[in-house]
């Protein structure tokens, strides 16, 4: 009885919640090009027939047991008022164990997320990555049992036409050494979250090759160009070239049979994917074979000394007219090999580097220049833009600069990211972006650092700012992330939006949530869950580099104290301004070393906790429970260890010994024990990032470089000399079980030691001589073969239960 009242709150919830059926518009001037898009884009999906089979597909991992419940039908023509909509409704005198619920959907997509609709608000279920406690589904009623639907059905509308997802570089902070197996339950997490407009950036190392030898550059000429498999984002972009590279013909063959099947999965669900377009990067060959081509070789990116081996790509210039015959040619390669599946196509070309002149004529030619390379691989291409230049260099992109390049092309043949929309909302400061149709993105994430964080406020009703905006040019959605698998509760917040037109109301919604990830209501969770909402998950201050724990991005200075500091008060104190020249590291310098963010109170989060850990009994076995629990104490025993190392400096500065020794100790035992706690969730360890590394390879050569590469992305990350570390070292940190132990601690520990020393000595700390002896270290961690572990060890509970007591009491 008292899960029938839960449930049937939960129904009352999702009334309350439900959007209302008439979407708002895009404006007149963008609405014919929306429109005549959206028709000509739909001609490219597959059949009604083989829709309904991918989504009944996506049933059928989800929740075997039910495949005979659900009807699936693509919906009518008329049964949408505009961008696409799915209705729920029931299936009368149904024989036994015939269907019992009919979903209707534009698309594989809409019918999918109708699906997960329904679980969600009338059977309790939770959709949620593996890797974040995975799917609750146990409280589906039995076939033949399933709730019923109000009156005539449910029908729930697109208020704009798109759900965007992916960043250029969570390909690889996240992709990078996925199967296909691992694939595929991605591709069933879009559709289940309404994602219908997918970066598609797998593989495409082997069209180049191709594309490349059409223009005599030979497959040794790209042993140099492309980066190593952990690193292809920012070789794609330009940023670098040849680091952990080469790449071996197996590994281009296999990327480009894995798009092959990503492609082919994402066409039947009647997904749009976003290709990739020629932004200008080219091989060096390109200078011999085109000696008159204007191709300028571009400033230093985040390499220690300017180092050539890796640094200083070349750029063929947007007004050169081989840049059209190349981009053309690649259009075209991709339309030869997978078909002609999508008019839009990604381009950052100005992301790192700013046009030569700021005069708006020059910038506009530029823009035009790129547009007409992907016209003439495909007359009806559309350019889609990350729109994180006009924030990164905001100096140089002013209106004029900005205009000049989205007019540069027909409005309606580009679409703008509005990248960071959920901290600093371009839209609000362009005239919305000019008359351009843009998607409001939430990044959220960055390096795939594992930080609870968020923003649901902002979430819950930025998007229905911007689209109820005067003139608004919004068409969607987006979930820009640079590394996925963290903070389930702001995914999935900001999934609903792209089918929600109203505010929600994030308390009442994690009441709801917090049910259905549990499987049960409980009063602790759920008031522990407020606490969180309004501290960990409201962060408002604007300032984006969330993960600077010390434990994960140790201090590269000597011992340091700021005057804030040593009242440990304040650790940001003022809004940083972001580093120029950091294409899509989003590193942010307020000082010369790093200083935590923290932007609630750690008191409240320990309640919070303390709240998770009374109701652990009722929800043993959880898995969502466990990876929610395990992630909370790290948090807050991360900040605790922040104390921590600034009572060390506090120490150090006071010329105290024996206490640098006492909180040295006790910052070291903070990294031991949250290793160890993050051991018993199979999440949280670091054996699983090499393994699936490996995993990929098929000779000796290929699993030493692949290691190589993984070890090396979540720890120095770049190029080093013997007295410096990377200038990106730490961006990619990980808390993850074996990284603590085997990598952070280590770190720690030399540097306390010479802490104490230079104190015992009475001499100033060796800076140089302890970034000699930890880097030497490092580089050999990185060469490492050392296995990890795979699997969990440990009861999360009683370790999280223990570690509280300990240092929480």
């Amino acid at each position: 009885m008292r899960a029938l009242k839960l449930l049937l709150l939960d129904l009352l919830l999702l009334l309350l919640l439900l959007p209302s059926s008439s979407p708002s518009s895009t404006p007149p001037f963008g609405k014919a090009a929306v429109k005549e898009l959206l028709k000509r884009l739909d001609s490219k999906r597959a059949s009604p027939s083989i829709q309904e089979a991918a989504a009944r597909g996506v049933l059928k991992r989800l929740l075997p047991t039910h495949l005979s419940s659900f009807r699936f039908e693509i919906a009518p023509k008329g049964i949408c008022e505009e961008f696409g909509c799915f209705r729920i409704s029931n299936i009368d005198n149904s024989s036994y164990g015939g269907p019992e619920i009919l979903i209707q959907g534009t698309t594989a997509v809409e019918i999918s997320s109708g699906l997960h609709w329904y679980l969600k608000y009338w059977c309790g279920t939770h959709i949620s990555w593996d890797k974040t406690g995975g799917n609750q589904v146990a409280s589906v009623p039995p076939p033949g049992s399933l709730p019923r639907v109000e009156g005539q059905g449910v029908k729930v509308e697109r208020p704009v036409p798109w759900n965007y997802y992916q960043n250029v570089v969570t390909s690889s902070y996240s992709f990078v050494w996925w199967d296909w197996k691992r694939w595929e339950k991605e591709i069933d997490w879009m559709a289940l979250q309404g994602v219908n407009l997918p970066l598609a950036f797998t593989g495409q190392e082997a069209i180049w090759q191709k594309v490349f030898q059409d223009f005599n550059v030979s497959s040794k000429d790209l042993n140099d160009f492309f980066g190593g498999p952990a690193f292809l984002a920012w070789a794609r972009m330009g940023n670098l070239h040849g680091w952990g590279g080469p790449l071996t013909q197996n590994w281009l063959d296999q990327q480009l049979r894995l798009q092959k099947h990503i492609l082919s999965r994402m066409i039947e669900l009647g997904m749009t994917p976003v290709l990739p377009s020629f932004s200008g990067n080219v091989p060096a060959v390109f200078r011999k074979i085109f000696p008159t081509a204007n191709i300028t070789r571009l400033g230093d990116w985040n390499t220690v000394n300017g180092n050539p081996r890796w640094c200083c790509t070349y750029l063929l210039d947007p007004s050169d007219t081989l840049f059209v015959e190349v981009g053309e040619a690649f259009i075209k390669q991709q339309v030869e090999e997978y078909g002609d599946i999508t008019d839009i196509y990604n381009c950052d070309t100005f992301n790192e580097n700013s046009p030569p002149t700021n005069d708006p004529t020059y910038i506009s030619s530029l823009g035009a220049a790129i547009y007409k390379a992907m016209s003439k691989g495909d007359k009806d291409a559309i350019w889609l833009m990350q729109g994180w230049l006009f924030s990164s260099d905001a100096a140089f992109w002013k209106p004029p600069q900005m205009r000049a390049l989205l007019h540069s092309v027909p409005i309606g043949k580009m679409i703008v990211l509005d990248l960071f929309a959920d901290v600093k909302p371009i839209w609000k400061t362009s005239s919305q972006f000019y008359g351009v149709p843009y998607i409001w993105c939430m990044l959220h994430n960055f390096g795939g650092n594992i930080e609870m964080y968020g923003m649901l406020d902002a979430i819950s009703s930025g998007p229905i700012d911007a689209r109820d905006s005067q003139n608004s040019t919004m068409v969607g959605v987006g979930l820009c992330m640079e590394g996925i698998e963290q903070n389930p509760v702001v995914y999935e917040l900001m999934s609903e939006m792209a089918f929600r037109n109203q505010k929600i109301q994030p308390e009442a919604w994690l009441k709801s949530y917090s049910y259905r990830r549990y499987g049960q209501a409980i009063p602790q969770i759920e008031a522990a869950w407020t606490i969180l909402y309004h501290t960990i998950y409201n962060c408002t201050d604007g300032i984006a580099d969330h993960n600077k724990d010390y434990i994960v991005q140790f201090p590269d200075s000597s011992p340091f104290l700021t005057d804030s500091q040593l009242s440990k008060e304040g650790w940001i104190q003022k809004l940083p301004t972001l580093e120029q020249n950091h294409r899509f590291s989003f590193r942010e310098t307020n000082a010369n070393v790093p200083q935590p963010h923290l932007w609630y109170s750690n008191k409240e989060a320990i309640k919070a906790l303390k709240l998770f850990l009374i109701a652990g009994n009722d929800l043993v076995g959880s898995l969502t429970y466990r990876y929610d629990l395990v992630d909370l104490t790290r948090q807050v025993l991360s900040k605790l260890a922040n104390q921590v190392y600034l009572d060390v400096m506090i120490a150090y500065h006071s010329n105290n010994a024996s206490a640098v020794t006492l909180y040295s100790h006790k910052f070291l035992e903070l990294i031991e024990d949250i290793d160890t706690l993050l051991a018993s969730d199979d999440n949280f360890l670091l054996g699983t990032w090499l393994e699936s590394a490996k995993n990929l390879s098929v000779n000796k050569n290929e699993r030493r470089q692949y290691e190589w590469n993984a070890r090396t992305q979540v720890t120095m990350w770049y190029d080093n000399t013997k007295t410096n570390q990377s200038k990106l070292h730490d961006y990619a940190n990980k808390f993850w079980s074996g990284l603590l132990k085997g990598y952070y601690l280590p770190r720690a520990s030399t540097y306390f030691s010479y802490v104490s020393r230079s104190l015992e000595e009475n001499g100033n700390f060796p800076l140089e001589e302890w970034r000699k002896d930890w880097i030497s270290y490092s580089n050999n961690w990185q060469a490492g073969t050392e296995v990890y572990s795979v699997k969990a060890v440990g009861d999360a509970l009683a370790i999280s239960k223990s570690l509280a007591a300990k240092y929480l009491s």
